[in-house]
């Protein structure tokens, strides 16, 4: 299947939609009666550990994975995994 120029043209109506972008951490699950409990100052524990990649989520569809980076005071991703890319050699 190939893309004509017409099809590009129109993918362009598309640049502008906005998207909801996510990064997931970690999760956890806890009965009810835990997060009942949870106050301000309390320690969720999450699945991964420290240095595991994080995963990146456009609509709620997993996209990639990266490492967390703090950019002016601010968390960001530093991309390392596109899902459904081959690795580069």
């Amino acid at each position: 299947m190939s893309i004509s120029p017409n099809s590009i043209a129109n993918l362009d109506i598309l640049m502008d939609v906005p998207v909801q972008v996510t990064v997931e951490l970690g999760s956890c699950h806890l009965p009810m009666r835990d997060v009942l409990q949870l106050n301000t100052g309390s320690v969720v524990q999450l699945d991964k550990v420290a240095d595991a990649p994080v995963e990146l989520f456009v609509n709620r569809k997993l996209v990639g994975r990266g490492e967390v980076v703090v950019v002016e005071n601010r968390f960001g991703i530093k991309i390392t995994e596109l899902v459904g890319t081959p690795p580069t050699a």
